[in-house]
Formats: structure tokens, sequence, C-alpha cells
């Protein structure tokens, strides 16, 4: 049982039933008292009856005495029902706000463990009034905690494991250097070089993901064309297509609603996707970027007709560092977080993204949506 403490919450309940209680007691005992002689002399001369003599002495001295004895039966009556009353509501008074104390020193006790570090803490959600939604409140809260730490761990040794490899490369290389083992020739330095900016594009990568998560981007919408971004796209990535032998498809009205979005933000999560669809896709296959407009918004789709993705993977494309085939994608030098900062960054534009595929071999689409230019 929750330990009495003047001025806690338990007491300031029952202090609140008890006014309560005290106020409906007097209420009842007060107006009982001044209209129950008035209600019982009508009572009374209705059941005497027309033929009742007012002025009888005998009478008067009756009604009298009838009246003392209903007044002194009445107020005993009523002291005893009060008391007891007063006493059992009392008693429920207590249990209810020792209930309710007991549920609120037991998510206190679960936040200062949660505060502690220990996230996997619950506490007790069931019924339907305020004190489950609370509960249930914290038991979210608590679940997003813990979801959030294992991110910031997984986080740490995922960055940990990307800058390994390349440092590992150049302190391999620079150490045969040294001892005279690998020729310090213009490949060896160029393999260090090409370590060093993949080292560079990482950090430079993580900083644009922190900025994105945490809403700190500088973002300059405009009303643009879609046509227009799918153009920009299609032109900067036209020549890499064309050496990989893969067809590069643009289908973009210029009728298209406007999008009220930053260019430059939204032509990098284009530039993204259609990397990513390179990548994926073979030669001799095709990728086809495409625009449309509604009420609603805009929305473009880059459709690929590469390797596909496997139905397990698509809920966690976006997350950090998450590859569909780490050795692949290693291979290709990707760092895993491109699609998280696409979605960062369409997500700031007050849009959103997905992915579909049926499965491998069957290629994939990404889309975007965008809100619409209202004028």
């Amino acid at each position: 049982m929750p330990r009495w403490r003047p001025g806690g919450l338990r007491a300031r309940l029952f202090l609140a039933h008890l006014l309560v209680i005290v106020a409906g007691t007097a209420t009842l005992l007060l107006v009982t008292v001044l209209t129950a002689p008035t209600l019982h002399d009508r009572l009374m001369l209705a059941l005497l009856g027309p033929a009742h003599d007012p002025g009888d002495p005998a009478m008067v001295a009756m009604e009298q005495a009838t009246n003392a004895v209903f007044q002194t039966a009445m107020l005993q009556a009523l002291l005893l029902s009060g008391g007891a009353a007063t006493l059992v509501a009392l008693g429920v008074s207590l249990l209810v706000s020792t209930r309710i104390v007991g549920r609120v020193r037991q998510m206190l006790a679960a936040s200062r463990r949660v505060a502690q570090g220990h996230y996997a803490e619950r506490v007790p959600s069931a019924g339907s009034d305020e004190l489950a939604a609370l509960a249930a409140q914290f038991n979210t809260m608590a679940e997003e905690l813990e979801a959030t730490e294992r991110r910031r761990v997984a986080l740490i040794g995922d960055v940990a494991h990307e800058l390994r490899t390349p440092l590992a490369t150049i302190e391999g290389y620079t150490e045969g250097v040294l001892d005279g083992v690998v020729a310090a020739s213009d490949e060896t330095w160029a393999l260090i070089h090409d370590e060093v900016g993949r080292l560079k594009r990482l950090v430079s990568d993580l900083q644009e993901l922190s900025r994105a998560e945490a809403r700190q981007l500088v973002l300059y919408p405009r009303p643009v064309a879609p046509a227009e971004l799918v153009a920009r796209a299609h032109t900067r990535l036209a020549p890499q297509y064309a050496e990989k032998g893969v067809a590069l498809l643009a289908e973009a009205r210029d009728d298209l609603p406007l999008a009220e979005v930053d260019p430059d933000r939204i032509l990098q999560v284009l530039v993204n996707l259609l990397g990513n669809a390179l990548r994926a896709t073979p030669a001799g296959g095709e990728v086809r970027v495409r625009a449309r407009g509604d009420n609603e918004g805009v929305t473009v789709e880059v459709i690929d007709t590469g390797v596909g993705i496997a139905a397990e993977h698509l809920p966690h494309l976006f997350e950090r560092f998450y590859r569909v085939d780490k050795a692949r994608s290693r291979a290709l030098g990707g760092h895993g977080i491109g699609l998280t900062i696409c979605k960062a960054l369409v997500e700031a534009h007050g849009g959103r993204i997905w992915a579909v595929s049926d499965g491998r071999g069957a290629g994939a689409t990404f889309t975007f949506a965008l809100p619409r230019h209202q004028p």
C-alpha cells in the first residue's frame, strides 16, 4: 500500500472525497430539517380530512407530540444513516484513492527506471479509463526509446564497420610502402586516394543524414514543374546509363501541377534513386522515371527491370546502413544510407516515399509523393 504522505496525491484525493462527503451529508441534513416538518403537517392534514377541528386542544396536543416524536426519530435516523454512509464513503474513498495513487506510483517508478536506461520497462495498461490510456502511452514511449537506443547502438557499430574497411586498406598499403613491400607507384597512391575519398563521402553522407533527421536542413521551396526535375536528373545520369548499356526513359508532361519543393534537394533524391536503379539493372535493361499529378500533389516513380527486392527486405530499405545484399553493395561503393537520406528529404517537404517489388528478378519501383503548389 502506498505510504501516507501529507500533501501527497493520495492525501489530496482523500481530502477531496472527504469534502464532497461532508458537503453532501450537511446538505442532506439541512434540507431534511427544513422541509420535513412542513411535509409532515401537510400529510397529517390530508390524512385527518376536512372534518378535523384545528382548534381542538386534544388534537393540538396530539399533533405537537406527534411532531416532536417524528422530528426526534427523523434526526436520530439521519444521524445514524449519515454516520454509516460517511464511514462507508470514507472507506470507498480511501480504497479508490489508494488504487489511483498506486497506479501513478507504479508509472513513476517505471519512469525512473527508464530514465536510468532500462528501456524494456513496461506498466500494466488494462482498462479504458484515463490512467489506462496514460499507461498505454507510457509503454509506447518506452518502446520508442528502446527502439531508438537499439538504432543508436546499431548506428555506432555500422559506422565503425564502415570506417574500418577503408582505414584498414589505407593502413595496409602505407605500412607496405614504408616497409618496402609495396611499391610507391601511382597505382598505390591512387588506391589510397580512392579510399580517402570513400571516407570523405561517408562522413559527408552522415552529416547530411544527421541534419535531415534532425530537421535542420535549410530548404528553399518554390513552385517547380515536375518535368523540369525529371529532365535535369535524366541529363545528369544519361552518360552513366549509356556507358552501362541501360536504357533511361523519362515520362513527364509539361502540363502537370507544380510542386512546392526545393528543386536541388528533390533532384538529389531523384539522382540517388536513379543511381540505385542503375546499379540494380544489368546491361540491356531499362529504367523509367515517370511523373504524375492529381489534386493532392505530384508523384514521381522510378521503375527498373533489375534484380528486384524480396518481400522481407521492403520494410527495412529506408533504415540506416541497411543493405539487401551487403557484399554486393559494398563492392559498388554504397554505404547503405542513401535511401535514408532520400526519405528524410522527402518527409522534410511534407511528402512520403515507399518501394514495391514482386520479388527477385522482377524489378522494383520507388515512388515518392510531394505536396502540390497552392497559388
